[in-house]
Parts: structure tokens; sequence; C-alpha cells
């Protein structure tokens, strides 16, 4: 459905089962029509538009068992995005959801500054029907210029089930990430986030933020810097990169965050290169692991690194290797 186009209407007739009674009225329609979100329900009972044996119940009413439910109410759609021919890389398609591997540069939502050429405008062009889907059907972010795996439903019903799925931490998203400095070895950062103080583009540790956990382990240690492995307890903006800044290995070409420019000893001509070249954080979400939202079969999803972030990590292995025997 194009994004301009009128409200689609949705009627449909259910049972509240024998067993239900007792349960509030919102409560027993989410289990009725899980397609939709108990907050679209509960709009649509207060706008009249979800009947009981013909009366309009208030969301906190106690059902009996065995009335008779209509729902005739006008799905509008959830953005006025335009459609754009952007190519998109899909790692994973089915009829409820999506997997796009999105490049690093692209924005993923519209918004001051990018009202277009985002990965919400090549999702529409891909599938109309995402219009009427809160962010046409993205459930989770990444930075403009992170890369990687990033989860799209198709369906209501399968975006009502991601957003829970993500909410109780059950969807598994994993990084790959270069940071300046050499780390012994990995660990976990529980540190709260919050917006900046001061600078409203930025997130900060703050005691009094959002709670955030994420754990990392070494892949690999170069001369001065280190491949990581990094793994979110929770999703807050920017917390892979405020929480390594945090413990002072922030991420190479994270200008934001600390990340300027760091050369180890000697370093050769290719080398100083190819981090000068390197004008983004070093991060790419790799895998996604989660449970498909209908039918619960567990899908793993793997999103191989982008040709920059190889090359960074080629050079800092060549590097390290040219000086295998400094100071023996």
């Amino acid at each position: 459905m194009p994004p301009d186009s009128p409200a689609t209407q949705v009627t449909q007739a259910a049972l509240i089962p024998e067993a239900a009674a007792g349960r509030r009225v919102d409560q027993a329609l989410a289990d009725l029509f899980p397609e939709f979100s108990r907050s679209r329900l509960t709009a649509w009972l207060k706008a009249g538009q979800i009947t009981l044996d013909g009366t309009v119940p208030r969301p906190r009413d106690a059902v009996r068992g065995g009335e008779q439910v209509m729902l005739c109410a006008a799905l509008e759609p959830a953005t006025r995005s335009q459609a754009e021919p952007i190519a998109l890389d899909i790692l994973y398609e089915d009829a409820h959801l999506l997997v796009v591997n999105k490049p690093a540069g692209l924005v993923v939502h519209p918004g001051a500054g990018n009202p277009d050429g985002t990965l919400v405008n090549a999702l529409l062009h891909h599938d109309p029907d995402l219009a009427v889907l809160p962010r046409a059907g993205i459930v989770h972010r990444l930075d403009k210029e992170t890369s990687g795996a990033l989860i799209v439903a198709r369906t209501l019903e399968a975006h009502t089930a991601l957003v829970e799925q993500l909410a109780a931490r059950e969807i598994h998203r994993q990084y790959e990430a270069i940071v300046n400095g050499t780390m012994i070895a990995g660990g976990t950062v529980d540190a709260p986030l919050e917006r900046h103080p001061v600078d409203r583009l930025r997130r900060a540790v703050r005691e009094d933020g959002k709670p955030a956990v994420t754990h990392y382990r070494v892949r690999e240690r170069f001369r001065a810097h280190t491949r990581l492995e990094c793994t979110l307890e929770t999703g807050r903006t920017h917390q892979i990169r405020v929480h390594m800044a945090h413990i002072r290995h922030p991420l190479v070409g994270d200008t934001l965050y600390g990340g300027t420019l760091r050369l180890p000893k000697a370093a050769s001509d290719a080398l100083v290169l190819t981090l000068r070249g390197f004008r983004r954080q070093a991060l790419h979400a790799e895998r996604v692991a989660l449970a498909h939202p209908i039918h619960g079969n567990p899908i793993e999803v793997n999103a191989p690194a982008p040709a920059d972030l190889l090359a960074l990590a080629a050079a800092l292995r060549a590097d390290t290797a040219a000086h295998a025997d400094d100071g023996r």
C-alpha cells in the first residue's frame, strides 16, 4: 500500500472464549487479535470501533466469556515516507519478516536533515504494504555509520511479536568491533546510559540512566588495537560505542566518542593510509538470532563483514606480523 493511499478498512468477527471469563477486555482482545498491538486495540476500543455484543466496553471491564466481538476499524498508514528504488542486500526473507544487511552510511529512519534516501524509503519500495507498520516494520536501530543485520517485520502480527521479543531480551545481536588499544581479556560493561547533559547528539554513562549491559570477547590482538566480538543484553542508543569509550578503548574511527587516529610505533605508510581512510566507527552487526515471530522456529542470520572493515583488520594484522620480532 503506497504511503499516500487511504486507510485500509479492517473488519473481523470473533467470540470471546469461555476460558477468558473474568479477564480484562483489552487482555482478551490481545489474545483474539495477536496481529494488532494492545495499544492499537485499546485506541480502537476507545474510539468505539470494537464492540462486544453490540456495546462498547471500557478496556478495564471484565469479560464473561461467549461475547460476540466485532472489529470495524481503519488501519491508517503509519508512515508518510515515499518509496524510493534504493538497492537492498536481503539476507533472509519470508512472508512475515526480512533481515537486511545495512551498509555504512545509510540512515535508517527519515528525520531532520535526512527526509529521504533512507532504509525506510528503500523498504517501502521493496514492499509497499510496510506503510501500515510502525517505522515501516523496523524493530531496532543501527547507527548511520554502523553496518550489518537489521530485522524488519512484514506483518502486524510479526511486528507485535518481534517487539515483545526485543523487550524481553530474547533477540540475540552480535557485533564485530575494532577498538583502540590492546585489550588483555574480554569482560562485561554494566553501565547505565542516558543523553549527554550538554551535547544532545551524544549518550553518556550516567547513574540516572537506563540499564545497559555489553559483553565483549577478544578475537584478535594487534600492536595497538584489538578486534572484539560484542553482544548486547540491552539495546540503548550508541551502546557499544559509549561503553567501549567508557573503558578507554573507543572504536576506531568513532570521532564522536574519542576514537581519534592512533598509530602503532613505526607504522608503515600502508597502515597509516588505511587508518586515516577509515572514516566511520569500526562496528558491524554480524549476527542476529531469534525465534520466528509466527511459528517460533529458531532463525540465525549472519551478515558478512564489509570490505572496509576487512581491509582494516588485514592492515592491522599485517602490521602486527611485520613487527612480531620487535623487542626480542
